[in-house]
């Protein structure tokens, strides 16, 4: 196989210049960056990772622990992730957490004994373990989707990258209501999850700009997953006055409501309507199609390999929070017409549309009846 001192040769330099060419570790002039990697591609030379992993302390490698792999929008956020790292050199590392504190822990401690050079992590619900090894062993790292020490009143103690969740899910809410709806529930999310909370916090935004109060009862928890979510669709059908809307806060339990309504004879949206947190591959093959919030999960992945490798050039820069916007996707299952060419999947990211703060909505736009019958639109109690 051939050397760098082969290369050396080829090129007209010296070994260590072709070792500063390809580990970057000092500028080279570009003509004779590019006669090394000229001569990198002649000869077919295939650096050895391990030894360079001696010289550098540098596996180039990222380590992922992301639960629900299976699940369409972390399989989207791991695209991302592993297209961001290839495009820099970075091989990936791949864990599930699992959703438990404890297994969360052993993984990322496997993945950091792998001599990783920063990890991605989706915290679970109980991260206390997690943050303790991280911030023990001083391992660079960034949270992905679901944040931590999110309060206003302090600086996170982790780079975060997340989507908005808390005003789409208003937008959500307030839409419903401007079509009529009076008695709209939340499948919610697994209970301490930050998107949890924060779709909720919208949730209760949207009530508050339609004028409608609280109603602790029309939220039930899924724990964002398919079978949670349709046993919270069933507690909430089997309410004395059920609802006649119902967002649900992420795609698993979308599944999950939407298997709930069929066992129950419900026609979406005749009988009930539909908003979902979370547009995926199918929605639009649902018959109605699904009226979804979309996020952003590929840039995410690959703003998440982003901020490491900022963390891993600069290790004592402030930690920051790094929240992308998402797209409200207009199609037919909210009870509205359906609009073909508002609902057509992008296949570039597609760019979201500016949301509407949720105080935005004005009486005149819920007062006006829609199609619904008063019985249908229920009552609020």
């Amino acid at each position: 196989m051939p050397t760098m001192a082969d290369v050396a040769r080829s090129a007209g330099v010296s070994v260590a210049t072709v070792s500063h060419v390809l580990n970057d570790t000092r500028p080279v002039l570009p003509h004779t960056r590019q006669a090394v990697l000229e001569a990198v591609e002649e000869l077919g030379y295939t650096p050895n990772t391990l030894a360079r992993s001696l010289v550098t302390s540098r596996t180039r490698s990222i380590g992922l622990a992301v639960s629900a792999i299976s699940n369409p929008y972390f399989t989207e956020i791991l695209q991302g992730v592993e297209a961001a790292a290839l495009e820099h050199g970075y091989s990936l590392l791949i864990a599930d957490p699992h959703d438990d504190p404890e297994h969360e822990r052993k993984v990322v401690q496997l993945l950091h004994e792998r001599r990783v050079d920063g990890m991605i992590v989706a915290p679970s619900a109980d991260p206390r373990e997690l943050v303790a090894y991280l911030t023990r062993h001083e391992v660079p790292a960034v949270f992905l989707d679901r944040v931590i020490d999110s309060d206003e009143d302090r600086a996170p103690r982790f780079d975060q990258v997340c989507a908005d969740s808390a005003e789409p899910t208003a937008r959500l809410v307030t839409h419903l209501a401007g079509l009529g709806h009076r008695r709209i529930a939340l499948v919610a999310g697994r209970p301490g999850l930050s998107t949890t909370g924060e779709r909720i916090t919208g949730y209760r935004h949207g009530l508050a700009a339609a004028g409608f109060p609280y109603d602790e009862r029309l939220v039930v928890h899924g724990d964002s997953e398919s079978a949670g979510g349709e046993r919270a669709t069933t507690a909430l059908l089997s309410l004395a006055a059920p609802p006649t809307a119902l967002v649900t806060a992420n795609n698993a339990m979308t599944i999950g409501a939407l298997r709930a309504l069929r066992e129950h004879g419900l026609s979406v949206p005749a009988d009930i309507a539909l908003c979902c947190f979370d547009d995926f591959a199918w929605a639009d093959l649902f018959t109605p199609r699904l009226t979804a919030i979309a996020q952003p999960s590929r840039e995410i992945g690959a703003q998440a390999v982003g901020v490491l490798l900022e963390r891993l050039a600069a290790p004592d820069r402030p930690a920051r929070t790094v929240r992308l916007p998402c797209a409200f996707v207009h199609r037919a299952s909210c009870g509205c017409a359906d609009e073909p060419e508002r609902s057509q999947r992008p296949q570039a990211p597609q760019r979201p549309r500016p949301l509407q703060p949720p105080g935005s909505l004005q009486p005149s736009q819920i007062s006006q009846p829609s199609q619904l019958s008063q019985s249908e639109r229920g009552t609020v109690s």
